[in-house]
């Protein structure tokens, strides 16, 4: 369950009603690090029944590479790819990697991108999830928001999580959702639902303000706080920035960790692919 996030599932539900029957669709979820874009994200993809997933992650390490994130979304789609046009196939094979020739033009590209996307949601209706796409590399964020725009009745579904239209100006002008704090009464209920022991009233009040009802902030913020201060002590918590409270709270949950482990952390953390061996071997 999502808690407060009723209008959003809702907007997300409509999107999938309109993909199965025969529409496409673009979105873009903007919102702070942690306000939950993700579990919205991950909402879509268990309720996209009758419909072919297609994800890609943006990932910081990548954003100089040159159409890394769409090479992550495209790949497993490459079966398709003799069905485009000549000039498409060609650049899209190109750029991948699998035929030898000078960098395609990005029009080509993209266009065919977007005929890559038709053809295989002629099959299944498509849904192509897209997250942190503040880290996605610029060719990858135009090519792919100029097939989400360009979609019309081909079953298909782009929807799109990042941070600001600053971030990921690629995406401004498609369709957006806000996502903002939950309302109070779901910031107490969740942050309820990880303090065990008495809060404060003050406390609980101050904690609720100051994370501006973040859910990541919300379930982070009281493993930084005594017994003694969430029950009010002496004196209630300064205030200090959310991603500072966010931050701080893992440190202290890695710290008593053994140092072998908090290694292999962070060689997880450093590796871009998610690839299990290459971390292990690392």
């Amino acid at each position: 369950m999502l808690r407060g996030r009723r209008s959003e599932c809702e907007a997300l539900d409509r999107l999938l009603d309109a993909v199965r029957s025969g529409e496409s669709r673009a979105l873009v979820l903007w919102g702070e690090p942690g306000i939950g874009k993700s579990a919205l994200l991950e909402y879509l993809v268990g309720q996209a029944s009758r419909c072919r997933v297609a994800r890609v992650a943006g990932v910081q390490s990548e954003m100089e590479l040159a159409f890394a994130g769409l090479h992550q979304l495209c790949a497993p789609m490459l079966d398709g790819i003799e069905r485009l046009p000549g000039p498409q196939c060609d650049a899209l094979r190109t750029t991948f990697g699998l035929s030898p020739g000078p960098p395609p033009d990005r029009f080509l590209v993209a266009l065919a991108v977007l005929g890559l996307l038709a053809e295989v949601a002629a099959e299944q209706p498509l849904v192509c999830v897209v997250d942190d796409a503040h880290w996605l590399d610029r060719a990858s964020a135009q090519a792919l928001a100029f097939a989400a725009r360009r979609l019309g009745a081909e079953s298909v579904a782009v929807v799109v999580a990042a941070r600001t239209p600053e971030k990921a100006p690629e995406w401004m002008g498609l369709p957006e959702l806000v996502v903002t704090g939950l309302p109070d009464d779901e910031a107490r209920a969740l942050l309820g639902s990880v303090v065990p022991q008495p809060v404060d009233g003050r406390v609980l009040d101050r904690i609720v303000a100051e994370t501006r009802g973040n859910p990541l902030a919300l379930l982070e913020r009281p493993h930084g706080l005594t017994p003694a201060e969430l029950a009010g002590g002496f004196r209630l918590p300064g205030p200090r920035p959310l991603p500072t409270q966010i931050e701080d709270s893992f440190r202290r949950q890695l710290a008593p960790l053994p140092p072998g482990t908090r290694r292999l952390l962070l060689v997880a953390a450093a590796e871009p692919t998610g690839d299990p061996v290459l971390v292990w071997r690392a």
